[in-house]
């Protein structure tokens, strides 16, 4: 969201708020980024909204999902790459155990096969990062009110789409994965080591081998590095990711 976009918007937010008063009852908002001035700056503006009210804010997926299931939101508005746990595990997480809450994937990549991966999860819509508040604010109501939404600027046409998962990865493979493999998966791509992955899961060092054995047979796949380009292959990490956070 560039700056002037962002503060055209929020002025025409805090009109809007002042000519309007609270409702009996607000969409009560969870908002997942790893980036805190995103996160912060998008609060800011949301809150300037008369219907809408932020309740919490989670910096990673596994933050974002015990945050969830705390505080039950009608909404979630969820970044796809982070640290300890992505965007779209914990959306597959929230679902499975609160199902009446809708989440919203709020994400910089506008290939169409990103949009297809998250609603197959049931996702209830898809928002870039690039838009307005306006486009926010209506992508919640949208969700809220039972409805999908994606931002119109992306095209579903069925023209080929960049997205590298889409093309290496089969979708028979990537659902055999457990959530807790797709969690240990994702750790070990990052660069962590068995012993911060077990604490970081909080489960035995020895259990951590499992599942990473596991995984090796499940995908055939029998070194690190050969994991961790299937997990960004997979879209359960970006290739910046194991750089710049292992």
């Amino acid at each position: 969201m560039s700056e002037s976009s962002s503060l055209s918007v929020q002025a025409s937010a805090k009109a809007r708020r002042r000519g309007a008063g609270l409702p009996a009852a607000q969409i009560r908002t969870l908002l997942v980024d790893d980036h805190t001035l995103i996160r912060q700056g998008v609060r800011v503006l949301l809150e300037a909204e008369h219907d809408i009210a932020v309740v919490g804010e989670a910096q990673d997926g596994r933050q974002a999902v015990e945050l969830a299931l705390r505080l039950r939101p009608d909404v979630v508005v969820m970044d796809i790459a982070m640290p300890l746990l992505n965007g779209l595990e914990a959306t597959r997480q929230i679902l499975q155990r609160l199902p009446a809450t809708r989440v919203l994937i709020l994400s910089a990549h506008s290939d169409e096969e990103y949009v297809d991966r998250v609603t197959d999860l049931g996702a209830a819509g898809y928002v870039l990062k690039q838009s307005s508040l306006e486009d926010l604010a209506i992508a919640i109501r949208t969700a809220h009110a039972g409805k999908t939404y994606v931002s119109p600027s992306i095209k579903r046409n069925g023209s080929a789409a960049t997205a590298p998962f889409a093309r290496t990865l089969p979708p028979s493979v990537r659902v055999r994965l457990s959530s807790r493999e797709s969690e240990v998966l994702q750790l070990i791509a990052e660069g962590k080591a068995n012993k911060m992955t077990a604490a970081a899961l909080r489960i035995s060092i020895k259990t951590v081998e499992k599942h990473r054995q596991s995984l090796m047979t499940k995908l055939d796949i029998h070194d690190v590095a050969g994991l961790t380009r299937y997990a960004i292959a997979a879209g359960i990490i970006e290739g910046r990711n194991r750089s710049e956070r292992g």
